[in-house]
């Protein structure tokens, strides 16, 4: 048996260790999810409804350690870990509400002579495959609709923050899920763990959150055997500000949409197109309330952390020094850690929050997913053209718009095309609504109603009632 370590990402520095799982391993937790499944399956709505809700207390009650958790193996500040945990509770509360509300029909046939009655049977045993930016949140999101349908879960956490998963797996259990229904697998070999999963015929459904480029190879695999899949894949958020917008409105938005998670989300703004009759304006407001972000620990309470690694943040840096080659400038950006305020951190890994202005349109920034806390801005006149190269992505999950005008406000939104558009406010995510997007930004939807029947499959039964 071996382990592999967690690292902090602010300082680079050891903060536990967690048992590698192998694929053996693996293919085993297959076993054990099959037996729970054919008992959780016929527990009562009800009663997974009360395990839930008993989940979601739970959560709350260990708001404090859970939210350390984050903050060591994300490196996000104390008040987005914060956040996070009551947001991913609100999961449990939410399906614990849908449970006992999974839809169905009844209806007689147009023909006559047959009654159609239609009901919904859980998945079966579902594979959730989880990242590392919001390592609460993304797990509670896809588990708690899965046992609310009668699904059983077997959970790949990130291998940079499994201890928040393996903490929520602890909280469920003893909220009273039963033994083998939720299981962990922390390993640092994913594709061998998955792929052992997504083999065994008794595997009906995988979630994944993540990129792009993995997503596509999971299709691939699951296409393999027909799995019922889901998908949230990558953004590249379009944040438009028109002539009226409320300036002080779209900053304080901007500033939640762009720097939440350190810009680690795939709903963070990507792209800012302004109107140029108050980009000068926003752009300056904007960067004065960029510029005083305070950027270190997490731990000892800086607003910005650091993103994920080392690695991430130079590939930042690169697309940073890229803009600026085209044209772009730096107008804006917050102050890194120094002097003593630096000491015992990993300098490598810090980012500094950047506002970039004069950035060309075709500027190669805005065709990534940055993924971190820089915000290039570009100027507009026109509004169709603004909206053509705000749709120009093959990514369309999340976009903003900030505008006076209620009405207009609305005709831009409906015209971008995403699966959700935040119109005056910097945040789209909630537990009642559903999550997703359209183009190469994912399959399938998460939250809401949408969410629980993501794990379970319509049956329809045609009844001959002349002869009953």
């Amino acid at each position: 048996m071996t382990d592999f370590q967690v690292r902090n990402p602010a300082t680079a520095a050891v903060i536990d260790t967690v048992h590698d799982h192998t694929a053996a391993e693996a293919a085993a937790q297959v076993d054990a999810a099959q037996a729970a499944f054919e008992d959780w399956r016929a527990v009562a709505p009800r009663r997974r409804a009360e395990v839930l809700m008993a989940a979601h207390r739970a959560m709350l009650d260990d708001a404090e350690r859970l939210r350390d958790i984050i903050v060591a193996e994300n490196g996000k500040s104390q008040a987005d870990a914060a956040a996070e945990v009551t947001y991913a509770a609100e999961f449990f509360r939410w399906y614990a509400e849908e449970a006992v509300r999974t839809p169905g029909d009844y209806a007689p046939a147009p023909a006559g002579g047959v009654r159609n009655v239609v009901t919904r049977h859980p998945v079966g045993v579902a594979v959730l495959i989880t990242p590392w930016n919001f390592p609460a949140a993304m797990a509670t999101r896809k588990i708690a609709p899965a046992l609310a349908a009668g699904c059983t879960v077997l959970l790949k956490p990130a291998s940079e923050t499994p201890l928040t998963a393996l903490a929520i797996a602890e909280i469920l259990t003893q909220a009273g899920v039963p033994e083998g229904a939720v299981q962990v697998a922390a390993t640092s070999s994913a594709s061998s763990v998955v792929s052992a999963w997504l083999a065994d015929e008794r595997v009906r459904k995988l979630s994944f959150t993540g990129s792009t480029g993995i997503g596509r190879r999971l299709l691939a695999q699951c296409a393999e055997r027909v799995v019922n899949t889901s998908m949230e894949l990558g953004g590249n958020a379009p944040f438009i500000v028109t002539a009226d917008a409320d300036l002080e409105a779209a900053v304080d938005g901007a500033m939640v949409a762009k720097f939440r998670n350190s810009g680690q989300a795939c709903t963070a703004a990507n792209r800012f197109y302004v109107h140029a009759d108050v980009a000068e304006e926003f752009i300056a407001a904007f960067g004065r309330r960029i510029e005083q972000l305070t950027v270190g620990d997490p731990a000892a309470g800086a607003a910005i952390g650091p993103v994920i690694h080392a690695k991430a943040a130079a590939a930042i840096r690169d697309l940073i020094d890229g803009a600026v080659a085209a044209g772009a400038r730096i107008a804006h950006h917050a102050a890194l850690p120094a002097g003593e305020g630096a000491a015992g951190l990993d300098q490598e890994a810090f980012v500094a929050p950047t506002l970039l202005a004069d950035v060309p349109a075709d500027a190669d920034i805005l065709r990534e997913e940055i993924f971190g806390p820089v915000a290039p801005v570009v100027v507009y006149t026109d509004q169709d053209e603004m909206i053509a190269r705000a749709n120009d992505s093959e990514v369309g999950l999340s976009s903003y718009v900030f505008a006076g005008n209620l009405q207009r406000a609305m005709q831009i939104g409906e015209r971008l095309e995403a699966g959700m558009v935040g119109i005056n406010r910097g945040i789209v995510s909630d537990p009642s609504a559903p999550f997703g997007g359209v183009k190469q930004a994912g399959i399938g939807r998460e939250g809401g109603s949408f969410g629980i029947e993501e794990f379970t499959e319509p049956q329809y039964l045609s009844v001959d009632w002349s002869t009953v």
